[in-house]
């Protein structure tokens, strides 16, 4: 290491979730970061994985335990103390954590040495350096780590167009507060620079993501489990997600948030500016099926029937939630998620108040069923073949 430059993403194969192929994949994508020897006995480390809901792993919506179990090993065998956890969207409490942990099989991860988190307390941050998260609820258990580690699941993502290492950060807000921020910062752009925000602020030391199965089509719930074989580590999580999207066929402008942290200055253009150490290229899954994103484009003309003309032609682009025929069950999951309050149930089923709507796709990701799928409009459909 001490003769070539330190990487900015290192990608390795792991062909499978099985136990030792676990643990010697992470040991072979973190050796050109320099290892683990950054880690002392008795630091306390927290390992923010992705545990959305009680999903099981192979259902590729939750980060596999055999990957965070082979890392509480490994830290664990350093001396250090490991903690595991994560806000999923609901009731941030023992009884519903317990569900997410047993469904997600994280129980794995004490048999490995570590811990799971069962600290539920709330903290209250001010931060100044924010774009637009100047203050905000956060989960208090991240206080006692000396060091983050960002242990993400790749996934196509409805709002954002990928979920990856800088999207996993948004568990660090507590269950329900996720409604009234996926309010106040329903604009996309908002919410990407939201994101970009908890990064900066809790600055986490190590990010890696599970690419093994990764999640294509319908996510970060509802999506359909897509074998990539990838194992990604890097020191920014800005620069794992950069090479995350394009491994999914996503450019910089199409992941809002990764947008935002370029015009930050946290990345490249492209991933052609990052050192990448591995076979990047035979990673690249070419017909990776994406949610439909929103391609940025500028149709503000100024005041008056310019500004109007912007506004339609906003709406004409933009996607939206849609329900797909017969698919609905009435269950009302989606109902009391809804930041905007733009669900209601009626004659056992979803009914979507489009004014009311802010387009932030929580129904899409927490819909049990899958129902609730992403729709492009016909217009920015035709406009992105142009």
């Amino acid at each position: 290491m001490a003769n070539r430059a330190k990487p900015d993403v290192v990608v390795r194969a792991c062909g499978d979730y099985g136990e030792k192929n676990a643990v010697s994949a992470l040991e072979a994508v973190l050796e050109p970061l320099g290892g683990l020897d950054w880690v002392e006995k008795g630091m306390r480390i927290a390992v923010k994985a992705n545990l959305v809901g009680p999903f099981r792993p192979e259902s590729a919506a939750v980060t596999h335990p055999s990957l965070l179990a082979a890392l509480a090993r490994l830290l664990t065998g350093r001396g250090a103390l490991v903690t595991v956890g994560d806000s999923p969207g609901g009731i941030y409490g023992r009884v519903y954590l317990d569900r997410v942990y047993n469904a997600a099989g994280m129980r794995a991860v004490e048999a490995a040495g570590g811990r799971l988190n069962y600290d539920f307390g709330v903290g209250e941050a001010d931060f100044a350096g924010a774009a637009v998260l100047k203050s905000f609820a956060y989960t208090r258990w991240l206080d006692e780590a000396d060091a983050i580690i960002n242990f993400c699941k790749l996934k196509a993502h409805g709002m954002m167009g990928m979920s990856a290492a800088v999207k996993n950060l948004y568990g660090t807000i507590p269950g329900t507060f996720k409604v009234e921020y996926h309010y106040k910062y329903s604009n996309h752009r908002d919410f990407a620079d939201m994101l970009v925000d908890l990064n900066e602020y809790f600055k986490p030391r190590l990010s890696l993501a599970d690419a093994v199965v990764a999640m294509e089509g319908n996510g970060p719930t509802a999506g359909v489990p897509r074998f990539m074989g990838a194992l990604l580590a890097s020191e920014s999580p800005y620069k794992l997600d950069l090479a995350c999207a394009g491994l999914m066929g996503l450019g910089r402008d199409s992941v809002p948030y990764l947008k935002a942290a370029y015009e930050r200055g946290l990345i490249p253009a492209d991933r052609s500016g990052l050192l990448i150490d591995g076979d990047y290229e035979a990673f690249i899954a070419k017909d990776f099926k994406n949610v439909a994103v929103r391609r940025e484009l500028t149709f503000f003309l100024g005041g008056g029937f310019g500004a109007l003309f912007s506004k339609a032609a906003d709406r004409a682009l933009r996607p939206s939630p849609r329900l797909e025929d017969g698919a609905c069950a009435g269950c009302g999951v989606c109902s009391g998620l809804c930041p905007a309050k733009a669900i209601r149930i009626s004659a056992g089923k979803a009914r979507i108040d489009r004014k009311a709507c802010i387009r932030c796709f929580c129904c899409q990701e927490f819909c049990p069923k899958g129902a609730m799928k992403v729709h492009r409009p016909a217009v920015a459909r035709l406009i992105s073949r142009l």
